[in-house]
């Protein structure tokens, strides 16, 4: 029940503050607004402050601003007289312009949040990989990468990044992202020598050091078991310790994927150590919408609580909010290309979940969940799908061009197909939702 009220408190903020883009463009433009609502359905409660009637509705899923005179020579739905050319409260009047700026308020505003919401949480404090403060101590190379044509080995230690002097993970993935050539030079302790590598990496780009095959030290321990995946059904529980698998010794956490990959869909058998105790285990990976076989496991990441100054917070913030939008953009292009399984969308029921569990894990985890959150609702109304803000924008665009709007009768059907595929993506999200549900 907790978790429904904050996933629903989460949604209702998003929700709000995209509504408030349209009301605040409308407003500020002389378009006068008939009613700020949150939510659809009956009424809950409702009251009028100057010319706007404010309400808060049943459902919640959603929301809406209506503005005076939004279809030319038609009444609003309210007791406002039919819309005429002079009337320059009218929306329908007013300059494209005008209209584009109003209907793309409330996705820029979502697009905004996070750069507001995101510097908050960094000062509240974040819960970061522990690994980041210990030595920059090579625990894994990957095979074909830049670090293994190098030949960087586990074991060794970086001492510098060009000419910067690091002592922890964190200082030389932050060097390491501000070199600017096409290659770093790498200065490394192995075996009580100096030895210096050339390491490629793309100019102008900024990525840290696992992005060329480095990466830190970690054991086999598993973190979380997933229900209802072959690891969970065969008895693994989170904190048991991988010694084996079909035979392989497993030292290290990066030798678990390549092994069961390796046994493809066929039984294999896992050996872990709980509490001094060897067990054995049998199971048969399941292969992923991109070929990869798993068990449903996930390592055990230690972590420690950083606070940052408002500065760093602000730097900090910023930089999540740009990698949170190339993500999310990343994600609907391999969508669209047919990359990505329809089954990765997730519903209304999803949303609220998973912002409730959030909620209750803390200001921080709340605050970037929302930050997310809010990125994709203002991608998804920027999407030119007629009744999405993305589709009116299309329709002031062709009228920008051609100088004058879209045919009525043109818009009408453009917008009962954009309905229909709204409402057919609102079902499979809601049958995915249903699905994860109950099983």
């Amino acid at each position: 029940m907790a978790t429904a009220f904050w996933g629903i408190i989460t949604l209702g903020i998003l929700i709000f503050v995209h509504e408030l883009g349209h009301f605040l463009v409308a407003k500020s433009t002389g378009v006068k607004v008939l009613r700020f609502s949150l939510g659809f359905g009956p009424r809950l409660l409702g009251w009028k402050k100057g010319e706007t009637e404010y309400l808060i509705c049943l459902l919640p899923f959603g929301g809406y601003v209506q503005m005076h005179g939004e279809r030319k020579g038609e009444p609003d739905g309210s007791d406002e007289p039919p819309i005429l050319p002079d009337d320059d409260r009218a929306f329908t009047n007013k300059g494209v312009g005008t209209r584009m700026a109003i209907v793309a308020a409330g996705p820029l505003t979502n697009l905004l949040l996070p750069f507001v919401i995101l510097p908050l949480a960094y000062m509240v404090g974040v819960q970061s990989p522990s690994y980041l403060k210990a030595p920059p101590q090579v625990g894994y190379v990957v095979s074909d990468s830049a670090a293994s044509g190098q030949g960087l080995m586990p074991g060794d230690r970086l001492l510098q990044v060009d000419t910067t002097d690091v002592h922890t993970w964190e200082e030389a993935n932050t060097a390491f992202a501000a070199t600017t050539g096409d290659k770093a030079l790498l200065t490394l302790e192995r075996q009580g020598q100096p030895v210096r590598v050339l390491m490629p990496r793309t100019a102008g780009e900024t990525y840290d050091l696992r992005s060329v095959g480095i990466f830190p030290e970690q054991p086999p321990v598993l973190g979380d078991v997933f229900v209802g995946e072959p690891a969970q059904q065969a008895g693994l529980r989170e904190g048991d310790r991988i010694e084996t698998i079909d035979g392989k010794p497993i030292a290290s956490w990066y030798d678990v994927g390549p092994a069961i990959n390796e046994a493809g869909g066929r039984l294999i058998e896992v050996t872990a150590l709980r509490n001094g105790e060897r067990l054995s285990f049998s199971m048969t990976p399941q292969k992923n919408d991109k070929g990869r076989y798993l068990i449903g496991i996930s390592p055990k990441q230690e972590t420690t609580l950083k606070r940052y100054a408002p500065v760093d917070a602000i730097r900090a913030g910023t930089d999540k909010t740009v990698e949170l939008m190339r993500l999310t953009g990343d994600f609907l292009r391999q969508l669209v290309a047919g990359k990505i399984s329809a089954d990765n969308i997730g519903g209304p029921v999803m949303i609220v979940q998973t912002a409730g569990e959030a909620a209750q894990t803390g200001v921080a985890s709340t605050l970037l969940f929302l930050a997310f959150l809010s990125i994709q609702l203002g991608f998804l109304n920027l999407l030119p799908v007629p009744v999405l803000d993305g589709g009116h924008l299309l329709f002031f665009l062709i009228e920008l061009v051609f100088r004058r709007p879209l045919p009525a009768a043109a818009q009408e059907v453009a917008l009962k197909f954009g309905l229909v595929l709204l409402l057919t993506l609102m079902g499979l999200a809601l049958f995915n939702d249903f699905s994860r549900f109950f099983s």
